[in-house]
């Protein structure tokens, strides 16, 4: 009898940072769903997003290639993604499958699925709350069953937005990691968060009214990916129940990461720190992959779809930029990378450079934070990047900025294009261009409103 194809299910988590979920070894118990279900397949321990945030961050997700392949690196990304590329669901139909995308819509990367379907994943509904993942249950577990019942094989795309802000977990994850008083008047850590004008109003429109502790706010981002795990399992259940387990390459990843309180860049995912880059990636399929198995080599978004298609046995004549993941998972080789470049263009426009050791920071034009111009931390001795050693190692700064601009060169010569960070003047989406002082930029973006933010967000 001839082997029935694979199929693939893949939970694409929007503003998940690895280093809170316990399976990543973080101290509460956020993930305890996905912590088993990693225990059955393969845990990249240092998975990263090269291009923040979440429109180039899908952009290579889906299509195994870089900015440079790609020329999305901007959240607001005007006009479509380039005939250059082909995305996953594209070439997954060349061979056969049916694919499905829901809770990604209109997105330039997300382009080529054949089905879309839309899930409430940003308002809360009358009790305050946004029960974001049992919205997306409600239409994605249809879907997985209809699916099943076809004769094709199918590729079903999940982007689920609970860690993404606003954090309202339904009970009880909601006082699952916090029992205090979110207001209390001898707390004063929200104080420079409401004051950051830019993203205030936001803030206010889904925070308690007079806030004072920012530990509700992460306890909130801590279960709110707590209740998305326990929704999660339903649908690894159902996968169960319909006999599709042993048949089905299960991936759960991540876009980019989570800001927190980290670096003063309150609660979102712009700049190029690790809280922001750091993602996690597991996938499971029994009889192929080894189960329990954790990769500690550095690999990237780029590497996803040729993995995906080597484990399915789809054959393309298209060359990716990243490589595939299997020979680190045999231990054939440590890492794809030493050092990668990074990019970012959400509410700054900086670029940089990463190696093991090393993390160099530059920004193109002036950011809304005030931070200098030019950042570079030990990620060894100094791991939470906290300090900026630009103008005590003079040296590095320029071996790094050498190192980055061949890179760009050589990524320039071999693509035929620019490099899309010195093209995308207008990725604030003001339709002007750079900002010429960190006042100007703080005077003029501004994120405003839950409803505000998500219009922003979805104006490509």
């Amino acid at each position: 009898m001839a082997k029935k194809p694979l199929n693939i299910v893949m939970f694409a988590i929007d503003s998940l940072w690895a280093d809170h979920m316990s399976c990543y070894g973080y101290h509460r118990l956020t993930t305890p769903h996905i912590d088993k279900f990693a225990k059955s397949g393969v845990l990249f321990e240092r998975t990263y997003s090269p291009h923040i945030p979440t429109t180039p961050a899908y952009a290579t997700m889906l299509t195994g290639m870089d900015c440079f392949s790609t020329q999305v690196v901007a959240l607001r990304h005007k006009g479509g993604l380039t005939d250059r590329v082909a995305t996953l669901p594209e070439i997954l139909r060349e061979a056969g499958y049916e694919t499905t995308c829901i809770g990604f819509r209109g997105n330039p990367s997300s382009r080529g699925f054949d089905n879309y379907i839309d899930y409430e994943g940003w308002h809360p509904d009358p009790t305050g709350k946004a029960p974001k993942a049992e919205n997306l249950n409600r239409v994605a577990i249809p879907e997985l069953e209809r699916l099943a019942k076809g004769d094709s094989p199918f590729f079903l795309f999940m982007r689920h937005m609970d860690p993404h802000s606003p954090y309202l977990p339904p009970e009880p994850f909601d006082t699952l990691f916090y029992s205090g008083d979110p207001c209390n008047p001898n707390v004063d850590t929200m104080r420079p968060v409401l004051a950051f004008k830019p993203f205030a109003d936001y803030f206010k429109s889904w925070m308690p009214e007079g806030i004072t502790d920012a530990e509700y706010v992460i306890a909130q981002y801590d279960g709110a990916i707590a209740y998305m795990d326990a929704c999660i399992q339903r649908i690894l259940t159902r996968i169960d129940e319909l006999g599709l387990a042993d048949n089905t390459l299960v991936i759960i990843n991540s876009d980019h990461g989570e800001t927190l309180m980290d670096h003063e860049c309150y609660f979102d995912h712009h700049g190029l720190y690790e809280c922001t880059l750091h993602v996690p990636l597991i996938m499971r399929l029994p009889g192929v992959l080894p189960a329990g198995v954790r990769v500690p080599g550095i690999n990237l978004h780029q590497d996803l779809v040729p993995t995906i298609l080597e484990l399915v046995g789809v054959k393309t004549d298209r060359q990716f930029d990243g490589r595939s993941l299997l020979p680190l998972i045999h231990g054939e080789r440590t890492a794809n990378y030493t050092d990668f470049y990074i990019t970012e263009a959400t509410w700054m426009r900086k670029h940089g450079w990463r190696t093991p050791e090393w993390k160099l920071i530059v920004a193109l034009e002036p950011d809304f934070h005030f931070k200098p111009e030019v950042e570079l931390y030990n990620l060894i001795l100094d791991p939470g990047e906290t300090v900026n050693l630009a103008d005590k190692e003079p040296g590095i700064v320029a071996a790094l900025r050498k190192r980055m601009e061949d890179w760009i060169a050589k990524r320039e010569k071999e693509t035929g294009l620019t490099n899309p960070m010195m093209t995308n003047l207008q990725w604030h989406g003001l339709n002007r261009g750079p900002f010429t002082s960190s006042q100007e930029a703080y005077d003029n973006l501004y994120i405003g409103s839950l409803s505000h933010a998500r219009n922003l967000q979805q104006k490509k």
